[in-house]
């Protein structure tokens, strides 16, 4: 009798011992670190996305959103790389082109080698927003403004080398003239400044423009065609006559730390996308002006790839 109390106790503590498994994962909340400022676009649609996320066909727990601004991304994402746990529990909102902007411009600890992506939730163009009571009505007013008036027309965006600033790159260079970038923590602060006055105009995200598009006027879109579901009336900057593709939207999605385990990566690759497209997130996303684009990983992985290797040359050329 003795022995097989033994026996028990130590198969108990073996057990016990285990390592979990994606059968029992997650058995505990999941936190997601949000590289930018409360308000946001990108903290806006992380809190839509995640919100099903304790129903049972999908993680059966909440994701609770740990914001972590500043540095255009820089800080969040750099203690994530650097210090988050690898056994599922610390997940990340990426965003591109930002993170793969400033991999390649500044001395980051992430890269698209040492991060595993899940899965793309939305795709956001970058729009140019002036204060409504601002004088230019179009980007030719701007473009007008700014060849008479070199590097007084400031321009607010969310840091530096994400979306808004690559924007504002090819905007300036396309423009033939110099303008004023004037980066912030993220883009809801870069749009109160817009409204406040502080800044004569801004780039942004469509999202953000769009819940806002009564107190602004956004002149053009950094996208190859117009956006016919929320902005229809919004000529694209090449309508215009600049010299703007599409590098600078805004690819949005959860990822992990290389090493988090495969079993575990496979089961967030399997639910997260079909959570991304739950009818209470879909019709929440689209109330808030928020593109939805759902990507699986495999998708990802072939995206940040194609995006990184796009980046290089482009940002050595701007």
């Amino acid at each position: 009798m003795k022995k097989f109390t033994l026996g028990l106790a130590a198969t108990a503590m073996l057990a016990f011992a285990s390592p979990l498994t994606a059968g029992d994962y997650p058995d505990r909340p999941v936190s997601m670190t949000v590289a930018y400022s409360p308000g946001g676009a990108t903290d806006f649609q992380a809190r839509i996305v995640t919100m099903v996320a304790g129903n049972e066909e999908y993680l059966g727990q909440p994701i609770v959103i740990l914001n972590k601004p500043g540095a255009g991304g820089k800080i969040g994402w750099n203690a994530f790389a650097s210090s988050a746990s690898t056994d599922g529990y610390d997940l990340a909102a990426y965003n591109v082109p930002h993170f793969i902007a400033q991999s390649i411009k500044f001395k980051t600890k992430y890269t698209i080698d040492n991060l595993e992506p899940i899965a793309n939730w939305g795709a956001d163009p970058a729009v140019f927003v002036v204060n409504k009571d601002s004088p230019f009505n179009s980007m030719k007013d701007v473009v007008e403004y700014a060849k008479a008036n070199p590097g007084k027309i400031t321009v607010s965006g969310a840091g530096l080398y994400v979306g808004h600033h690559i924007a504002f790159l090819q905007i300036e260079k396309a423009v033939g003239a110099e303008l004023k970038y004037v980066p912030h923590k993220g883009g809801a602060p870069a749009l109160k400044s817009v409204l406040g006055g502080q800044v004569m105009a801004g780039v942004n995200n469509l999202s953000d423009a769009y819940r806002s598009r009564d107190s602004l006027k956004i002149l053009g879109i950094a996208d190859l065609e117009r956006d016919k579901d929320f902005l229809p009336d919004v000529p694209t900057m090449k309508e215009q006559g600049l010299d703007v593709d599409d590098s600078s939207v805004n690819f949005r999605g959860i990822m992990v730390r290389k090493g988090t385990p495969q079993d575990v990566i496979d089961k967030l690759a399997a639910k997260i996308p079909e959570m991304f497209k739950n009818k209470r997130v879909v019709k929440q996303m689209t109330a808030g002006g928020s593109p939805l684009r759902v990507m699986n990983r495999d998708e990802v992985k072939a995206m940040w790839e194609r995006r990184e290797k796009f980046l290089k040359e482009l940002l050595a050329n701007l």
